[in-house]
């Protein structure tokens, strides 16, 4: 118990950290955002009465595929030494998608969000159901 002890320590999850994401700059913003979209997603499902153990299986998976694609992003930045360019453009990317679940949730369980972005969402939803459909 002590050897996990040891290698759980404040210095070796930083230098762990730094090595899969690099100075990431908005990495703990993200991870926010992808807990207020599962929460909102959650809330969602039960108020539409969808609630399934598989579908959420899948978007917590996505959700992990995200952080494997933002360290392969660091480790291209660092190959190609781009000062974090690519996985800072990869982080902006997934906190933009977080940001449109959570307010698409948000406005299927009812919450008041302005007209004009109300209408934005509605037409992404009518371009993945025509997509879905082909």
């Amino acid at each position: 118990m002590e050897h996990i002890t040891l290698f759980f320590n404040r210095e070796n999850l930083d230098a762990i950290h730094l090595y899969l994401f690099g100075g990431v700059r908005f990495l703990d913003l993200l991870a926010l955002l992808m807990l207020i979209d599962v929460a909102t997603g959650i809330t969602r499902a039960i108020k539409e009465k969808r609630l399934r153990s598989r579908t959420a299986y899948f978007g917590y998976a996505r959700k992990v595929g995200a952080f494997g694609i933002i360290i392969l992003a660091n480790i291209i930045d660092i190959i190609l030494d781009l000062n974090g360019a690519i996985t800072f453009a990869t982080v902006l990317f997934y906190i933009s998608v977080e940001g449109l679940s959570i307010l698409e949730n948000y406005a299927q369980i009812g919450g008041k969000i302005p007209e004009a972005i109300k209408d934005k969402l509605q037409v992404i939803g009518d371009k993945k159901k025509e997509e879905s459909e082909k």
